[in-house]
């Protein structure tokens, strides 16, 4: 697994391909429409988080943002000044006690290890509440030996989760940025009791 400083280190560098500088279309097009604006959501391995921005500006304020570095955190906490400090994690995802109704994925899956896939996993489903969703962007593209970021597929993914999650959605995405094209799924999957 990168270590903190590794992390660090990219944000300081401005070596941070994954980027794109804005919410992406998938996940904006499912905030949009949620209904419930009181519902805890957390953005594990957030980085800059613009998904985090995107549900602030738009009225939701239960938001919690992780990331194993803190200059990610910061930037966010500049465009946003008022957005809650207790509600910027700078941790490891592994070590958060907390529950959630809404987690959402985006380049975090790929980042890490694929030896922790099953951590993972298990820990997205410890964290959310009953019926609560996990749903996001998975990369696929055939899993890479290095990374970040860590290819994987649709049959790998659906072996992955189908225990603990049901699958609701985990289809290519339609409206995936150019450099992305066909190499997204989008998922919803829901928490198992």
């Amino acid at each position: 697994m990168r270590h903190q400083n590794y992390w660090e280190k990219r944000y300081n560098d401005n070596d941070t391909g994954w980027d794109i500088g804005y919410v992406s279309l998938p996940i904006k097009k499912y905030i949009d429409q949620l209904k419930n604006k009181a519902i805890k959501i957390l953005i594990p391995g957030a980085g800059n988080s613009y998904e985090a921005e995107y549900l602030w500006n738009n009225g939701f304020k239960n938001i919690y943002v992780l990331d194993f570095a803190k200059q990610p955190l910061l930037n966010l906490k500049k465009r946003i000044p008022d957005f809650p400090d207790t509600q910027l994690l700078n941790c490891d995802f592994f070590e958060l006690n907390d529950s959630f109704d809404l987690i959402l994925e985006q380049t975090f899956f790929c980042a890490i290890h694929p030896n922790l896939r099953l951590s993972y996993k298990n820990k997205m489903h410890q964290l959310l509440q009953k019926n609560g969703k996990l749903i996001g962007l998975l990369f696929n593209f055939e899993l890479t030996k290095v990374g970040p970021p860590f290819g994987g597929s649709k049959v790998e993914y659906l072996a992955l989760f189908q225990d603990k999650f049901n699958i609701n959605i985990l289809e290519p995405s339609i409206n995936s940025i150019k450099e992305r094209a066909g190499k997204e799924l989008f998922f919803i999957f829901e928490k198992k009791s």
